[in-house]
């Protein structure tokens, strides 16, 4: 039947049940009358298996996440606009352009559909915002108890439009560390939408898109050595995971890493380092030393990148390379892989 011809789909119930997931006609209707609905695309509209779309010059990457946050809204986001954002960052600091989404959704059985509904838009809105399509989907409930509400998977698909290999082979001593923004505030955010701190003051997450961001340090050609968006782990973990492939020493000054007040006093009381807790609207760029002004001045001119920074340098680190950090009392320490994890469930 063609789309012209569909039956219009309605939802009638107010809260999730589990024949919603048994693959029947209310399964169908929540597809039709909310999913396809708010997220209506050209690749969508079949509502097949799987989504047919045009062949893109150049090599493609392709990225898979999963969305756990709780709660599934939080000062400055929530669980659809972090799906969008999280995997249009991981093929964006991977130098392509982000194109296709795929959305896998686990609801509980007795979720709210108001709040699906909201949740889906705004899902939708980041796409929007992201020039993405979200061209397939799948929709599955489980019982009562069982997901915290909702949970989403997704796939991203993107297309390199260059020869540039953005790899940790590409470091070289000498080069400069980039951050586009301050740290912590996606983490710090969602543990305070918990309530389990009573903070007040400029605390919301920084989930974002970066694909214009990257796209204005592409012309910087081979200068441009390797990017990572600094999620789960932080900054620290994204370092530490440039220096065991590089096999080279990253150096990091306190003084210089940028931390708000709020989120650096929020730190504090629980007890964690800032440079271990996530971001999801932050890069961190390793250029060469004579690209750094055209690096910085090229991340400033975008509002998602106007606070960014020089942080460090790489340097030839012997046998024993390490993340370090130059202490604002003038010392130095190591900073290396966390242990743990201190805050779950913020991704």
């Amino acid at each position: 039947m063609s789309a012209g011809r569909r039956r219009r789909a309605v939802v009638r119930d107010e809260l999730v049940t589990l024949s919603h997931g048994a693959g029947g006609k209310a399964t169908r209707d929540l597809v039709e009358a909310l999913f396809a609905a708010e997220l209506r695309n050209e690749a969508l509209e079949p509502l097949g298996d799987s989504a047919v779309l045009a062949r893109a010059r150049g090599r493609l990457a392709l990225t898979t996440d999963a969305y756990v946050v709780r709660p599934l809204s939080f000062p400055g986001g929530d669980i659809g606009e972090l799906a969008v954002n999280g995997t249009v960052n991981d093929l964006a600091v991977a130098g392509a352009r982000p194109l296709w989404l795929a959305a896998g959704f686990v609801l509980e059985e007795g979720f709210p559909i108001a709040e699906l509904e909201r949740l889906v838009r705004s899902m939708a809105t980041a796409a929007r915002v992201a020039g993405v399509v979200v061209a397939a989907g799948d929709t599955k409930v489980v019982e009562h108890g069982k997901a915290d509400g909702m949970y989403v998977t997704t796939a991203g698909v993107g297309v390199l439009e260059h020869d540039l290999e953005l790899v940790p082979e590409a470091v070289r001593p000498g080069d400069r560390v980039l951050l586009s923004g301050t740290l912590a505030d996606h983490g710090v955010a969602v543990m305070v939408a918990r309530g389990e701190l009573a903070l007040e003051g400029d605390l919301a997450s920084d989930t974002a898109p970066l694909h214009e961001l990257v796209a204005s340090l592409l012309p910087l050609g081979p200068a441009l050595r390797w990017m990572r968006d600094p999620t789960r782990g932080g900054l620290a973990t994204a370092l530490n995971e440039l220096v065991g492939s590089c096999g080279l020493t990253v150096r990091i000054a306190e003084a210089a890493l940028p931390v708000r007040p709020t989120v650096a006093a929020a730190c504090e009381i629980l007890g964690i380092d800032p440079l271990y807790v996530a971001n999801e609207g932050k890069l961190v760029a390793v250029v060469a030393p004579e690209a750094e002004e055209r690096a910085l001045a090229a991340l400033r001119a975008h509002a998602v990148g106007a606070g960014a920074v020089a942080i460090g340098t790489v340097e030839d680190g012997g046998d024993r390379p390490f993340v370090l950090l130059d202490t604002a009392l003038g010392g130095e320490r190591i900073v290396d892989l966390m242990v743990g994890d201190p805050l779950p469930r913020i991704c």
